[in-house]
This record gives structure tokens, C-alpha cells and sequence, in this order.
């Protein structure tokens, strides 16, 4: 069976639908305010936002935009100009909690008139403090699906997550990193687009109930102003990612896509402070100390 952009797209917006209840549900009091935008290019989208009782702000976004590839888009992708179609789903969420992390999630799809397609997603985990049974949870659950699909899936996309999801002027990970694939089509992986689409659709389907969990863990244990003032500084250093580094940000702003939703993954509230260091031995150095690529997070004690 061909999986056309039609079956696609449609997918995407169900998987929207799904998250956005199972969210309600995990924040117990808040509801998705949906705006819906168009591109004047071509295209539009849905942008849901949720301020909660546990989620101070998240973003759950599907668009589908197309029309002519601007010029610097084909020669930043390395493809020949046309008109194209960029679809998906895009998510972060900002926990009230500090002892809750923040997370990501992103699953789409792009192809060209010429039929160039690729696939690409992933999903990340940015705890404020690093809760090592949550890290290797989250990596067994992530695991767990990529081996339903290839075996090389998850070592492969759990280092593409460790280099992307990287500050290089921190010289730090942003969180405990994640998967992340690109470019995912029958030419590169010799699977075909039926099989790449069953594993983006199990990755997207994997987001809410995971991170459902985490908040379920995390929600109730106490915390006061010590912990609330690392976690603006750590939002802080999300901002710095989404801003300087991150590629679907400036995707979204070089197509003229709708501002407020490619902004939607900053937090509400975040903290600079010169030159902050924390004290040594303290749980907060003790983040800082495991903010590193290429840690097992699947063999971690406790």
C-alpha cells in the first residue's frame, strides 16, 4: 500500500488530537486554546497551548504549509528549488514543577514536486535536576521502539541526539538527550516508506503516555525557591538552544511561517545570571557534572 502525503497529513493531525487529551488528562485542570493560522504562501496549521495545573506552558503544533522553497531553504536542505511540503508535529512542554523535566517532541514529513521525501523526528528529555531511574526509563521506552523497527535504530539516533540536542558554546547537552533522525527514505535506509512511516507513527504514539509517567513521578515532591531559581536558569539555557542552534526554528522563520508558533517552545519565564556556578557537591553541580554525550543512560545506577 502507498502511503501518500494525504494519509500523512492526516495522521499528523489525529496524533495531535490523541497528545493533546492524554496531556489534559496528565495536568488535571488545564485545556489546549487552539489557534488556527494560514500561511499566506500555502498551507496552515493548528496551534495548541496549554497553561495548566502542571504545565506552565506547552505547545502542541501541527502544520502542513507548501508552496515555492525559498531560496535560502534549497540551498541550506542542498536541493534543487520547486515547490515543496513540510508537515508534522511539533511539542515542548515547560513543567511547573522544577522536579518535573522538560520535553520535546517533534515527528515530520517533506517532499519535493520532484518526489524527493524524507522523513525525521525525534524526542528529548531536559530534567532541571537529572533524576537517573527517570533518564533510564525514558531511554528504555525509546529503545524499546526503535528495536521494533531496526536494530540499529537506537544507537544510531540516540548519538544523532547527543550532538544535536548540544550547546557547543556551553559545551553541554541540553538535557539527557533522547533520538533524533533525518532524512529517513527508502534511498538511505533501504526500507520502505510504509516502514519509515510505521516507525515515526510508533515514536509520535510513545510521547504522551511517557511523559505522562514522568509527570505522575515527579508532581507531587516538594520544592522551594532554591529550586525554582535553577529551573529559570535552566530554561534559560533552552532558550539558548531553541535560538541559536536549533534547525526547525530557523526552518520555520526562513519559510514565513506563523511567529507565535515556532515561538511556542520557549518558557514562560527564564533567568541569566553572570556567570552563575553552583556550589560544589550540591544536586545542582551534580546535573551539571551529567550533562555529557555518550552516557549509557540504559546501564546508570541509581
Amino acid at each position: 500500500m502507498y502511503t501518500d502525503k494525504q494519509e500523512i497529513i492526516s495522521f499528523f493531525k489525529s496524533l495531535q488530537d490523541r497528545i493533546c487529551q492524554q496531556l489534559e488528562a496528565a495536568d488535571g485542570g488545564g485545556k489546549f486554546q487552539e489557534d488556527a493560522w494560514e500561511r499566506p504562501g500555502g498551507g496552515g496549521g493548528r496551534t495548541r497551548i496549554l497553561q495548566g495545573k502542571r504545565i506552565a506552558k506547552g505547545g502542541v503544533n501541527f502544520s502542513a504549509v507548501h508552496g515555492e522553497m525559498p531560496e535560502r531553504i534549497t540551498r541550506a536542505l542542498g536541493v534543487e528549488p520547486g515547490h515543496f511540503l513540510a508537515t508534522g508535529v511539533s511539542i515542548v512542554q515547560h513543567p511547573v514543577s522544577p522536579l518535573v523535566p522538560i520535553i520535546h517532541m517533534n515527528v515530520r514529513y517533506f517532499e519535493m514536486e520532484n518526489g524527493l521525501y524524507w522523513f525525521g523526528g525525534g524526542i528529548d528529555l531536559t530534567p532541571h535536576y537529572i533524576d537517573k531511574p527517570d533518564a533510564r526509563y525514558f531511554h528504555e521506552q525509546l529503545k524499546a521502539v526503535c528495536d521494533r523497527h531496526h536494530p540499529e535504530f537506537y544507537p544510531r539516533f540516540k548519538k544523532w541526539a547527543d550532538d544535536y540536542f548540544y550547546l557547543k558554546h556551553r559545551k553541554e547537552t541540553r538535557g539527557v538527550g533522547g533520538i533524533f533522525f533525518d532524512r529517513l527514505n527508502e534511498e538511505n535506509e533501504g526500507l520502505s516508506k510504509e516502514a519509515i512511516f510505521a516507525y515515526v507513527k510508533e515514536v509520535g504514539e510513545l510521547f504522551a503516555p511517557t511523559y505522562s509517567e514522568l509527570i505522575a513521578r515527579n508532581q507531587d515532591k516538594p520544592y522551594g525557591e532554591r529550586e525554582l531559581s535553577w529551573q529559570a536558569l535552566r530554561r534559560g539555557r533552552y532558550v539558548e538552544f531553541n535560538l541559536v542552534w536549533d534547525k526547525g526554528t530557523k526552518f520555520g522563520l526562513d519559510t514565513d511561517g506563523r511567529t507565535e508558533s515556532i515561538l511556542m517552545s520557549l518558557p514562560p519565564v527564564a533567568h541569566w545570571e553572570y556567570s552563575h556556578q553552583p556550589e560544589p557537591g550540591s544536586p545542582e553541580q551534580q546535573t551539571l557534572d551529567l550533562l555529557k554525550k555518550n552516557i549509557d543512560w540504559l546501564s546508570v545506577t541509581d
